[in-house]
């Protein structure tokens, strides 16, 4: 299935720079480019495209904003946004994953590490730079006002695997690290990652980091919990 690709930016230069990039990949295809939010949202409704490689940094209607609006769009629910900017500081980071941002990544990465973040999006996974992790991190244990993505309670209906494997993907292991640490297989981590998705009322694995750091599931990591 060829993954379908929303460009949204207000360089032109760099729009065309990733639409040749994308559309030289077998299973990748650019839909339509956007040089604002508000396009951007314009373009999603009118194409349904899998994924919306969006800039924060755009005029009138920002990256941040064109988020919200399409994530909160029953008729989009299949599509995710992946961030690409160079602000990667905690409020952007903060802001994006409120507003349903499935990835975050800065502009300053390889062209293979964008591609596989467009594939890892669409799979439906959640792709946090090292940089955005942090930040993701120290923002949400310095804002505890923040209102939650899911209530506490809801944490009572995981499993105890569920929450394990919660708690490793949001100390940032992949699913191959967690399923190593378990012993288990990676579909098997993906499955329990859905599950507690579903339960929680969480959009993607972005999310459920979020909602793990805000309901106190897990502190900051001093070290990799997977080595």
């Amino acid at each position: 299935m060829t993954i379908r690709v929303l460009l949204a930016d207000d360089q032109a230069l760099l729009r065309a720079t990733f639409h040749i990039l994308i559309d030289a990949e077998p299973d990748l295809t650019v839909v339509a480019e956007a040089p604002d939010g508000q396009e951007a949202i314009a373009l999603a409704v009118e194409h349904r495209p899998d994924v919306v490689l969006m800039d924060i940094r755009m005029p009138a209607t920002d990256g941040l904003t064109a988020t919200a609006d399409i994530c909160a769009r029953p008729e989009l629910s299949a599509t995710r946004v992946l961030i690409l900017t160079t602000f990667e500081n905690d409020e952007n980071v903060a802001k994006a994953l409120r507003a349903g941002a499935s990835g975050f990544l800065g502009k300053d990465v390889t062209p293979d590490v964008l591609l596989s973040g467009i594939r890892t999006v669409a799979a439906g996974d959640a792709l946090l730079s090292p940089v955005a992790t942090r930040s993701l991190i120290d923002r949400f244990l310095a804002t505890p006002q923040d209102r939650p993505i899911a209530p506490a309670e809801r944490l009572t209906t995981l499993t105890q695997r569920e929450r394990q494997v919660m708690a490793l993907a949001a100390h940032g292991l992949t699913n191959a690290e967690i399923a190593d640490h378990l012993v288990v297989s990676p579909l098997t981590v993906r499955t329990h990652i859905q599950h507690a998705m579903t339960k929680l009322g969480a959009r993607d694995r972005a999310q459920l980091v979020v909602v793990a750091y805000q309901n106190g599931l897990v502190g900051p990591p001093r070290t990799n919990p997977g080595r």
